[in-house]
């Protein structure tokens, strides 16, 4: 990975145009070619990226322009990073080596199963498309299509709180970039998912489902029912 502190500015061009003016920011170019842009706030959100596959080129700086360096980053479709960079202020390379990503618990891992080999659970004419669908930014647990052949991600947790939220609202972020894949939607799924959870993903569109463990296995549940 690649860690640049610079005076830059950026701009995103292609499906929808964004500007980000001159100021001090964080740039991450990682080995798998993808390219984020941070601000000193917003924990781990960036500002713009480039997700993979995409390339980056050090073009020479445009005319009129004054800057030390000028990169674009191409995606597949032809959209455009271009960070305009005044000067650098850090500039390093780090081998991290491979990944051993991400491990989840017993109980979340054979949820994820089960929900996979009973995706009509999420509802009625959902299809599969894979598991653990690999993202720039990690795996979605399960990746579906709805009745009407609508791109699903869902994200399968324990409990369900406001840390999950916000990784499947990156991963939707992401996903829904992919012109093959958008429009996305979203399903939290758990156990149990805490009210403000809920209250946050449903604010942001996302569906959540509550998850019968026992059910899902087969399993007679032996709690009371009034029906």
């Amino acid at each position: 990975m690649r860690l640049v502190i610079a005076e830059c500015q950026v701009d995103y061009v292609g499906r929808l145009t964004a500007h980000l003016p001159m100021a001090k920011r964080l740039l991450l170019i990682k080995s798998d070619g993808s390219v984020s842009v941070h601000a000193d706030d917003r924990a781990y959100k960036p500002l713009n990226w480039m997700s993979p596959p995409c390339w980056m080129t050090e073009a020479p700086v445009p005319d009129g322009v004054e800057a030390e360096a000028y990169w674009v980053v191409t995606n597949k479709t032809g959209e455009e990073l271009r960070i305009t960079i005044a000067s650098i202020e850090h500039d390093s390379a780090h081998e991290f080596g491979v990944d051993p990503g991400l491990v989840k618990d017993g109980v979340e891992a054979h949820l994820q199963e089960l929900l996979a080999e009973h995706v009509d659970t999420l509802g009625t004419g959902h299809t599969l498309i894979r598991r653990e669908y690999m993202t720039a930014i990690g795996p979605v647990d399960l990746l579906c299509r709805d009745a009407e052949g609508a791109t699903v991600a869902v994200e399968i947790k324990r409990r369900g709180e406001i840390d999950g939220v916000e990784q499947l609202t990156r991963y939707l972020e992401l996903l829904n970039r992919d012109s093959i894949l958008a429009p996305v939607s979203g399903v939290f799924a758990a156990q149990q998912i805490k009210p403000q959870a809920r209250t946050l993903a449903e604010d942001r569109g996302i569906r959540c489902l509550v998850l019968d463990y026992d059910e899902l296995r087969g399993a007679e549940s032996t709690e009371f029912r009034l029906f």
